[in-house]
């Protein structure tokens, strides 16, 4: 498989299954990190609208491909996307009730989606589409490549859970961004709606973080606190190479395949979906 050559790009949707009964989480289950347990709260409650947001703008155009590889690939798409919100759902029930405020997040994304598509275009809503999906992705291959974001998730559920999701992720990558000029979306509106999705994605993460953790007992205790907050500039997901990864895609000519993910995606699905593979299990 040869990620860069599109007509190769294989995206398929895994049957699976995840599972976190009772206390089989702890209270802070991203390494004891109390802003990074919340911050991760807050990003999966809002996969499940978020899914369904990118669904339905990528499936709006699906009878206008003319391609039939680009076609196949949105319906593995939406067979990939599908499955990550049913999975986000289960995992947001238990993290509300180990006192995430999960369900409220939820609701109020699906509050801001329902006003984007009043509001905008839906070409424009696409372009937000492939905004999004340009995030996941970097956010994706920084989990899948750095053993110090990979080392924050443990042994855990969520670990396994979050590296299937990013698997996919990088698989479909490049699909709404395709079906976004395939369509006639121009580099002006990409740009134009990556700015400003940029700007609404960070202040969202940080105010919903940081409401989330009112609501935790240990937010109050000043050496926990002050020991989570010195530890954001570490984060392997605030690195300079993150963060010059997503400002690329603000470069005209710019395409989610520049940068070759062919080596990445063999190693995990070999490691999780292999004859060995420790996901093999909770494939249905």
């Amino acid at each position: 498989m040869n990620a860069t050559d599109p007509s190769r790009r294989v995206v398929r949707a895994r049957r699976i299954r995840f599972a976190y009964p009772a206390g089989a989480l702890d209270r802070h289950y991203v390494d004891g990190d109390l802003v990074m347990s919340h911050a991760i709260a807050y990003l999966s409650a809002t996969f499940p609208e978020g899914e369904d947001f990118f669904v339905r703008s990528v499936r709006r155009y699906a009878d206008e491909l003319a391609d039939p590889e680009l076609r196949a690939q949105v319906q593995g798409f939406i067979g990939q996307e599908v499955t990550h919100g049913r999975e986000h759902r289960a995992l947001n029930e238990r993290l509300q009730q180990m006192g995430y405020p999960t369900r409220r997040a939820d609701r109020a994304t699906r509050r801001i989606l329902a006003r984007y598509e009043r509001v905008f275009s839906p070409l424009t809503c696409l372009a937000m589409t492939a905004a999004l999906e340009h995030f996941t992705a970097v956010f994706a291959e920084t989990l899948l490549s750095d053993e110090r974001a990979q080392a924050l998730l443990g042994s855990t559920e969520v670990r396994a859970m979050l590296l299937w999701h990013a698997i996919e992720e990088s698989e479909h990558r490049a699909v709404a961004f395709d079906v976004y000029r395939a369509v006639g979306g121009t580099e002006r509106r990409r740009i134009w709606v990556m700015r400003g999705i940029s700007v609404a994605f960070a202040v969202g993460v940080v105010l919903s973080t940081a409401l989330s953790m009112l609501g935790d007992r240990a937010t109050y205790h000043p050496i926990r606190l002050a020991r989570s907050l010195a530890a954001i500039p570490r984060s392997p997901f605030l690195t300079r190479s993150v963060g010059r990864r997503v400002r690329a895609y603000n470069k005209p000519g710019f395409h989610p395949d520049d940068i070759d993910n062919t080596a990445l995606l063999e190693h995990w699905t070999a490691e999780l979906f292999g004859d060995d593979g420790t996901l093999v299990d909770h494939l249905r």
